[in-house]
Parts: C-alpha cells; sequence; structure tokens
C-alpha cells in the first residue's frame, strides 16, 4: 500500500514541477510535452508575436504614451490572465484540442470548429508575412542594403534618401558623408512629398504592387520561394508534434530577447533616441477618460495573448493532468506584456532617432502593420554602422517571433484532425496530417504572393480574426460558466491543481471577463471604419468577402447547434435542447486513474458488474454517501463564497497554497 501511494504520489506531482526531466508520457496513446520548460516557452513564443512589436508601440504613441499603461495592465488583470487561464485549466483537464473538449457541452462544439476557421486564416496569411522577413533576411545578406539609396531601377522621381543621391563609395571621406547627409536632409525637408527609398523598395520591387485588389498579375517568384521556406520550416519543426516543436521552442522563444537587447543597448546610444523613448513614455492623463483608448486596450490583451484561436486550449492538452497551469498561465501572460513593453523602447529609441536624422516628429516617422516592419526599421536600419548585420539580426527575430505563433496555429489544426478522427491509423501517421496541412496552407498563400497580395493580406488581417475572436471567446465563458455550471467546473480545476480557483477568478469568470469582451464587442461595432491601404480604398465587394470571413467562423456555432438539437432524442425542442447541452458521457479526464469523485462511476462500472448482488447494493449504497457529502460541500462552499464575497478575501485554510 505504501509503495502505491508513493508512486501516485509521484505521478501526481509530475505534471507540476517546472523543469522536469523527461519521463515515460503519462498519456502514452497521445503523447505529452518533455518537461514544463518546453509547454511555457511554447505559450510565450504562440503569444509573443509580430504584434508585440509593431501594433503596442502603435498604440501607445497614438492613445497618449505612459497613459496608455494604465487601462492596458488593468484589462491585462481583469480580462487577460484570467481568459488565458480558463483556456489553459479547459484543454488541460480534458487532454482534447479544440473540438474534442466540447465534450462538456456538445450543442457548442461549434465554437470549436470556429476556433479552427480562425487559426486556418491566420496561419495562411501570418507565414506569408514570415516569407517577407526571409526575404528581407536573404537581402541583407550584402555589403550594401538594397533600400539604402534612390538609384536603382524602381524608384521614383519622388524618393528622396536621407544618406543622399546614392554615392556606393562605402570609402568615402567622413567630410563627404557628412556633406551627403546634409544635403540629403535639406532635400527632404524642402520636399512637399517625400518617398524614402526603403518605402519604394517595398512597393515597387518586394511587393511590385499592383493598382487594385482584383488585378493579382504575375506571382512574385521570389516571395513564393521563399514562402515554401517558411511552410518547410514550419513542417520540420512538427514532425513530430509536440515532441519537436518543444525542442526547437529552446531557440526560437529565447533568441528574440537576446536580439532585443542588442538593439536596444545600440538604440539607447544613437543620437535622438532619449527624444523616442521620452515620446513612449510620456503620459497624455486627458486621453485615459477617452474610451477609445480603453477599447483599444483591451482589444491589444484579448488579441495579443491569443485568446479564442484554439491554441491555448490545445497546447494545455499536451500537458500532465496534474500541471499547475494557474501558475502557468500568470508567467506566461506577464512575459507576453513586459516583451511588449520592452519591445517599444527598442522601437521609439530607433524611432527617435530616425525623427533627429528626418527633423521630423516622432509620430511622423512611425507607422503600424507591416508598414513599420518592413519600411520605417529598415530605413532606420540603413542610418546604423554596419546596417547590414542589424538587418540581418532584426529581421532574423521577426522570423523566429512569427515561427513561435505559426507553430502553435499549425499544432491547432493538426491536433483538432487528429483528436476528431482519434483512429490508430490517423495517430500513428499524424506526420502525414501535418505534411497534408502545411500543403493546404502553403497552396492557399500563393495568391498573397502575388502583386494584389499585401490588399488581400490585410484584408484578411483586419477582417477574419478580429470580431469572430471577441465572440467566440464570450461564447466559451458562457457555456463553460452558466451552461456547464461554475461550480462543477471550479470542482474539475480543484480536482486537477489540487485548490480551487482563487476567488478572484471566480468572479472574473462569471462576471467582469464576460462584461469586458462585451464591451470590446460592442466597441468593434461602434468605432469600425472600412479598411483602406494608404491612399487606396477598398471597394465594396472587397469588404463583403472581408465580412463573409468574419462572419463564417461565427456561424459554425449556431449552425452546428441547430444539427446537434435536431439529432438529439426528445419529443420537444426544449427536450431536445437540455439533452444536447449536458455534458458526454465521455467527457471529463481522459486516463482513467485521474477520473474520480462524480467522475468516477464511469471508471468503477465494469467493477461493479462483476460482483455479486450484495457487494454491489453495498457499492451502490458507498456512492450515495459520497453523492450527499458532496452535494453537502457544494451547499457549504456557496455560504463560504457569499460570505467571502463581501470583502474579497480567499478561503485557503481547507485547501493548499495556489502560489505552492
Amino acid at each position: 500500500d505504501t509503495d502505491e501511494n508513493t508512486t501516485l504520489k509521484c505521478t501526481r506531482l509530475n505534471g507540476a514541477v517546472p523543469g522536469e526531466p523527461g519521463k515515460k508520457d503519462e498519456n502514452s496513446r497521445r503523447g505529452n510535452w518533455g518537461n514544463q520548460i518546453e509547454f511555457v516557452l511554447t505559450s510565450v513564443g504562440y503569444a509573443v508575436g509580430l504584434g508585440n512589436v509593431w501594433r503596442f508601440p502603435y498604440l501607445c504613441y497614438r492613445n497618449g504614451g505612459g497613459a496608455f499603461m494604465l487601462p492596458y495592465f488593468i484589462m491585462l488583470v481583469f480580462c487577460g490572465i484570467p481568459l488565458f487561464f480558463l483556456e489553459l485549466s479547459f484543454g488541460q483537464f480534458a487532454s482534447l484540442g479544440c473540438l474534442g473538449v466540447w465534450k462538456i457541452s456538445p450543442v457548442f462544439k461549434g465554437v470549436g470548429y470556429g476556433m479552427m476557421v480562425v487559426s486556418t486564416y491566420i496561419g495562411i496569411y501570418y507565414n506569408v508575412v514570415i516569407c517577407i522577413a526571409f526575404y528581407y533576411f536573404f537581402m541583407s545578406m550584402t555589403n550594401l542594403l538594397p533600400w539604402t539609396y534612390c538609384n536603382n531601377p524602381w524608384n521614383t522621381p519622388d524618393c528622396s534618401g536621407v544618406l543622399g543621391g546614392g554615392s556606393y563609395q562605402l570609402n568615402a571621406s567622413l567630410a563627404n558623408a557628412t556633406t551627403s547627409l546634409v544635403a540629403g536632409l535639406s532635400k527632404v525637408v524642402n520636399r512637399t512629398k517625400r518617398t524614402s527609398p526603403s518605402e519604394e523598395y517595398w512597393k515597387h520591387y518586394v511587393l511590385n504592387i499592383s493598382d487594385d485588389i482584383g488585378n493579382f498579375g504575375e506571382v512574385r517568384l521570389p516571395l513564393l520561394g521563399c514562402l515554401a521556406v517558411s511552410w518547410f520550416v514550419v513542417f520540420l519543426c512538427l514532425i513530430r508534434g509536440v515532441k519537436s516543436s518543444g525542442k526547437v521552442v529552446y531557440f526560437t522563444a529565447t533568441f528574440p530577447y537576446v536580439v532585443l537587447t542588442i538593439l536596444f543597448i545600440r538604440g539607447i546610444t544613437l543620437d535622438g533616441a532619449i527624444n523616442g523613448i521620452k515620446y513612449y513614455l510620456t503620459p497624455q492623463w486627458q486621453k485615459v477618460l477617452d474610451a477609445k483608448v480603453w477599447g483599444d486596450a483591451a482589444s491589444q490583451i484579448f488579441y495579443s495573448l491569443g485568446c479564442a484561436w484554439g491554441g491555448l486550449i490545445t497546447m494545455a492538452s499536451y500537458n500532465k493532468f496534474h500541471n499547475n497551469c494557474f501558475r502557468d498561465s500568470i508567467i506566461i501572460s506577464i512575459t507576453n506584456c513586459a516583451t511588449s513593453v520592452y519591445a517599444g523602447f527598442v522601437i521609439f529609441s530607433i524611432l527617435g532617432f530616425m525623427a533627429h536624422n528626418l527633423d521630423v516628429p516622432v509620430s511622423e516617422v512611425a507607422d503600424h502593420g507591416p508598414g513599420l516592419a518592413f519600411v520605417a526599421y529598415p530605413e532606420a536600419l540603413t542610418l546604423l554602422p554596419i546596417s547590414p548585420l542589424w538587418s540581418l539580426l532584426f529581421f532574423f527575430m521577426l522570423i523566429l517571433l512569427g515561427l513561435g505563433t505559426q507553430f502553435c496555429l499549425l499544432e491547432t489544426l493538426v491536433t483538432a484532425v487528429v483528436d476528431e478522427i482519434g483512429t490508430d491509423w490517423i495517430i500513428r501517421n499524424k506526420t502525414i496530417v501535418t505534411l497534408s496541412v502545411a500543403i493546404i496552407g502553403f497552396l492557399l498563400g500563393v495568391p498573397l504572393t502575388t502583386r494584389a497580395g499585401i490588399y488581400w493580406l490585410l484584408l484578411m488581417d483586419n477582417y477574419a480574426a478580429s470580431f469572430s475572436l471577441v465572440v467566440v471567446s464570450c461564447i466559451m465563458c458562457i457555456c463553460i460558466m452558466y451552461v456547464y455550471g461554475h461550480k462543477q467546473y471550479f470542482k474539475d480545476v480543484e480536482m486537477m491543481l489540487g485548490f480551487p480557483p482563487p476567488l478572484f477568478f471566480k468572479v472574473c469568470w462569471r462576471f467582469i471577463s464576460p462584461v469586458i469582451i462585451s464591451f470590446i464587442l460592442i466597441f468593434t461595432v461602434i468605432q469600425y471604419k472600412p479598411i483602406t491601404y494608404n491612399d487606396y480604398v477598398y471597394p465594396s465587394w472587397s469588404l463583403a468577402i472581408g465580412f463573409a470571413m468574419s462572419m463564417s467562423s461565427v456561424l459554425c456555432i449556431p449552425i452546428y447547434a441547430l444539427y446537434k438539437i435536431s439529432r438529439s432524442p426528445g419529443a420537444t425542442f426544449r427536450e431536445r435542447l437540455k439533452f444536447a447541452c449536458k455534458p458526454h458521457p465521455t467527457w471529463g479526464p481522459a486516463l482513467q486513474e485521474h477520473r474520480i469523485g462524480r467522475y468516477a462511476p464511469l471508471a468503477s462500472e465494469d467493477t461493479v458488474e462483476s460482483h455479486p448482488l450484495r457487494e454491489k447494493e453495498e457499492l451502490m449504497e458507498e456512492r450515495k454517501e459520497e453523492l450527499k457529502e458532496e452535494e453537502e460541500k457544494e451547499r457549504r462552499d456557496e455560504i463560504s463564497l457569499t460570505i467571502q464575497g463581501s470583502n474579497g478575501s480567499t478561503n485557503t485554510h481547507n485547501s493548499p497554497n495556489p502560489s505552492a
């Protein structure tokens, strides 16, 4: 008995020890992470993406600099971290991907399909952004960056570089270089409209952009080649599922911080860098009263953490059952937001340097979206000594940031397919599924490498994963807290972690987070503006396609619900709906040894059948007693929760310390 208890105790602790050495998988059929560091690094790589580099700093200076930090961190605490914990605990408890977990309430399985649709859209265009970063990385392998001067075949008369007309004499004297720089700056100041060499390189050479979204033109072969490289790299890193991606993230999730630190040290030593950082940090407190600032803060937290994409549920499903996902959610969420703030220092030091060189305000040299990554930054890089080296480092960082997110997007789709089909053959041949998804993703991304590709990329970015994410997340909260039942879910989490969710998270899941999500949804609708790209206004037919993409993931929810209700037993609609909302008989922990408490009847059914009649009656009596005790405990917990709610404290005297 002692040996058995010791073994059970070790098994329980295995998933909760950070940095645990690789052991035999707890779930041998499905597999587990090698250790918890791999899971945390993968989740950090998933949450920390390209948006941290360009979108957060842009929102900061648009919404009052340092003043934006206040609503940003409030939204992190009351919406970001609770939702992150909810998704991690959801996937880990059932050990299933974004489709399988909806055994919790089968009528809501359309939410899982909606997550799959969103991940598909994002996966298609996200890898195109990575492929452009690959292209710039390869083009940086030269003595002189090709977007430095204006004397190239693709340049127009409006082009005016800050380094003068385009002397290729790298060994020119310091005096000549200074004269050239002054002349270039004068040219910029006196021009009514300046086009930078990096902007023209981006538009006329890399993209060779067409004049309309419907005018596809030819495929840009260099970009097509880089897209193939990008998908091949993603496939190689996922060839053995989380076993291979878990090893790759040791590099892909940590090296961007090395590059950011190098660029930060270099950036703060540049002339004018301090002005950029001041602009970044100086709060304009009057902006805090603006509802738009709060809306942007909530949206950034929501999208930055990757909630409702299905990736968090999928990654957590490979955890061991008793892993402390509460601790993981705190670590990953804070790391993600700290990275955004840190990247802001790096970016604004460089933008301050650019503003100093161009003699313009900081607000006029910054942009957002791909324009910042592939226009403003490349131009800033030309102003640095040994510019090809800095360019290589910067675009290598972008590639790694993108790949960290792309790994999880692809794994989400593959896991959903494998879990849904669930046959032994498809589990053994998961690599074939991964290859198939990668090939399909590559083919669907080919139109985005045409001359009209950038129009379609921005259309997908603005519509495929904005409004729909908020709806999906809101319905997920409602399903778990109000349809399945918050008391049942709190007991599930306690059974898994050894302690109940802290009172703060209970309140957020039930009330605060759904209210904030609803606020984001309403705000998204109110502040809607038709998408534009510089001076190009999208035609109405393309906006209709955008709305169709946005609605395609949301419509999965009612369509599947109606299908499920129609196939459920019952004489009336109400009876069918009630049946469809009930958890599936197999809902609960994946492994029999974890099916205790109210999940025990499923595990012990065969045992009961094998006993004589008298023993069966005794066992049934014992089960009745257990159920009575559970009901009594539930009643006490409800009274305790009501009393605690008045002072905001958490009852922990009957349970282990959550932070332990």
